[in-house]
């Protein structure tokens, strides 16, 4: 019980940590200042993740870390939709 109340917190926060990211791109229509890199870095971890929760059956670790996987890919996909109109 323990176990899965940590995993949950844990995966709270650190899926939740995006999240203003997320609206503060979104909100300014800016994203200079925005790392693709490790974005790409976080996806692929957080994908590696889930297949771990996958093989391991912990469902904790698979819904946050899939959640995480599109949190990630939306700042991605943000960067790249506003990065072509501040470059013109």
């Amino acid at each position: 019980m323990w176990t899965e109340l940590i995993g949950t917190l844990a995966g709270i926060c650190t899926t939740g940590a995006v999240i203003p990211q997320i609206y503060k791109t979104w909100k300014t229509r800016k994203s200079a200042d925005i790392s693709p890199v490790m974005y790409v870095v976080m996806i692929t971890g957080a994908v590696l993740w889930t297949t771990y929760g996958v093989l391991n059956d912990d469902l904790p670790i698979i819904i946050f870390n899939g959640i995480t996987v599109v949190l990630n890919s939306t700042i991605l996909v943000l960067y790249y939709r506003y990065a072509d109109q501040e470059n013109g």
